[in-house]
């Protein structure tokens, strides 16, 4: 079994190649029955896509590894609190699971600047979990951010 601080670890390995890539330093990873079928990282600027978060760069590898665009039973892991774009793209995807590290105060959609996963009326329920490895993941942002000032 992986355990989540294992598999945060994998994330923000691959938050610092996207860091090293000139993207923004998020990383993310989907682990199925226990097994890490898919990792991403920020594309944005190399793919010229704004959706290429390392979230949908990692629920796109899943969907390949299994062969439907149904995530269920899959943990997505992510070094920063997914945005709209992207849980909407996890509770699409039916992802049984989401575990974030860092807080975004400016478009967290997990908590932060909205909740969507526990809106009322979305037709799937995912469990959200942050905090995990939060320091970390922060100050890879942090170094990030104050290097292009």
């Amino acid at each position: 079994m992986i355990p989540d601080l294992e598999a945060m670890q994998t994330a923000l390995a691959e938050a610092r190649l996207a860091g090293e890539a000139g993207e923004v330093p998020i990383g993310a990873v989907v682990v199925h029955q226990d097994v890490l079928i898919a990792q991403g990282q920020n594309r944005v600027v190399r793919d010229n896509d704004p959706s290429a978060h390392a979230e949908i760069v990692a629920l796109r590898g899943a969907a390949k590894v299994l062969g439907n665009y149904r995530l269920g039973g899959c943990s997505l892991y992510v070094t920063l609190e997914p945005c709209a774009m992207c849980i909407g793209a996890v509770l699409n995807a039916r992802v049984s699971r989401v575990v974030f590290g860092a807080w975004d105060q400016k478009a967290g959609a997990c908590g932060s600047v909205a909740d969507l996963p526990r809106q009322p009326n979305v037709t799937h329920r995912v469990d959200v979990f942050g905090g995990v490895c939060s320091d970390e993941s922060a100050a890879l942002l942090r170094r990030f951010f104050e290097a292009r000032r």
